[in-house]
């Protein structure tokens, strides 16, 4: 005998539990009492519906990488196809992947350094190809024509363009096709600059390689790493964010106690440090336990708090920062006075933001229609895109990309 609930069937067995991902999905079975049942929702480990998802894009679309299948620039939100098991985005320069609630991982643009994975170089597709077969992909990040990403099993895997070693490979060989980085399994998150890797490990090291001309690596030099190298000894390492664009790039990390950490290129005073004073090793910006989240963009960085405000730094030749102005800022500066801002994605010269009301915010450089809001104009602080509340999620990386793209629900 068994019953139906809204995420499978319980059967009549000893209760075993698959928890959600990303707050939802997952499955349970056997037989529950109540406070069983309630303690696991309580911890977040009981299943949740899966929620319907769609994938929307705008921008640049020279390469395809809106996956329209064409090469135009859009400068509105268009839907990627009509599925609604999208669940994570990330772009690189003129690519754009993306992981469904299956696990299965897509790839679509340019390819020009075997960055779509397809065992391919320069061979541009406009609409999303499957990546290999597997079905346990679970973190995704892009820099300039490479991909990181760590499976469900804790490996990471790395292909495309691998010219600072920013693969991981102990090598500067280009890769078409997914290849694995090391042989470990605990691997949490991973983020790119342009040519260089950030990630963090279960144990809450930190780990960096791949270019290191402005000291982005964090080792107290300026030396290119072809493996990955930990920075320093610490671990209580938590969001990890590359940034920068071409020859200038940095890194920014958030600790487990709040805390906001930068290091590399300064040109613009991107590091938070009130100076241009380049950094090779972790230095922290201001005294505040109450950053959330880093987010890099070209010469420049936008963070979240936990009290829901955002904050910008660096470049503003464009606007980027949001706060009105044009003028660079070798400090954090708030951007507007709100603190319902959810999750942001910071690209080239642009950000876009959602806020905890579902609705979509972007503002910077808009060239190719990258804001979204039908118009190539340059805005200096957020406007609205459309009018819809059902945005849900952002790309995790996006650092050096003139597109974008949003997740949200039907």
């Amino acid at each position: 005998m068994s019953g139906k609930w809204p995420g499978g069937i319980i059967s009549k067995t000893a209760p075993t539990v698959t928890g959600p991902t990303d707050g939802e999905g997952g499955s349970a079975s056997g037989i529950w009492t109540l406070d069983q049942a309630a303690d696991y929702e309580k911890q977040g480990l009981w299943p949740k519906p899966v929620i319907p998802k769609e994938l929307w894009s705008w921008g640049s679309g020279n390469h395809g990488q809106l996956g329209q299948g064409d090469t135009t620039d859009y400068s509105s939100p268009v839907q990627i196809g009509a599925l609604t098991t999208w669940l994570k985005v990330a772009l690189t320069y003129q690519n754009s992947l993306a992981i469904k609630t299956d696990g299965t991982l897509w790839a679509w643009g340019r390819d020009w350094r075997g960055e779509l994975g397809q065992g391919t170089f320069n061979v541009p597709k406009s609409s999303p190809v499957q990546v290999g077969a597997l079905t346990d992909w679970a973190e995704i990040s892009g820099g300039m024509w490479s991909v990181l990403t760590v499976k469900t099993d804790g490996t990471m895997w790395a292909w495309g363009n691998n010219s600072y070693g920013q693969l991981g490979q102990g090598n500067t060989t280009r890769y078409s096709s997914p290849v694995q980085v090391g042989a470990l399994t605990t691997w949490l998150k991973v983020a790119n600059g342009p040519y260089h890797t950030l990630a963090t490990k279960t144990d809450g090291t930190l780990w960096c390689w791949g270019r290191g001309n402005g000291g982005q690596l964090g080792q107290g030099n300026t030396t290119d790493y072809s493996s990955p190298v930990q920075v320093g000894a610490l671990t209580d390492w938590a969001s990890p964010a590359g940034a920068g664009f071409t020859a200038d790039e940095n890194s920014y990390c958030v600790k487990t106690d709040g805390t906001l950490w930068a290091w590399g290129s300064n040109a613009y005073g991107q590091l938070g440090l009130g100076n241009t004073t380049y950094y090779s090793s972790p230095v922290q910006v201001g005294a505040l336990t109450d950053w959330d989240k880093p987010y890099g963009g070209e010469n420049g960085g936008a963070f979240i708090k936990t009290d829901g405000t955002i904050w910008g730094v660096g470049q503003n030749s464009y606007g980027e920062l949001g706060d009105s102005s044009t003028t660079t800022r070798s400090s954090p500066v708030q951007v507007g006075a709100l603190t319902t801002w959810d999750s942001l994605a910071k690209g080239q010269r642009s950000c876009a933001g959602y806020k905890t009301d579902g609705t979509l915010w972007a503002w910077g450089r808009g060239t190719y229609g990258a804001l979204g809001l039908g118009n190539t104009t340059y805005y200096s602080s957020p406007k609205q895109v459309g009018a819809l509340t059902t945005w849900i999620k952002l790309p995790d990386t996006m650092t050096t990309a003139q597109h974008a793209m949003g997740i949200k629900q039907p």
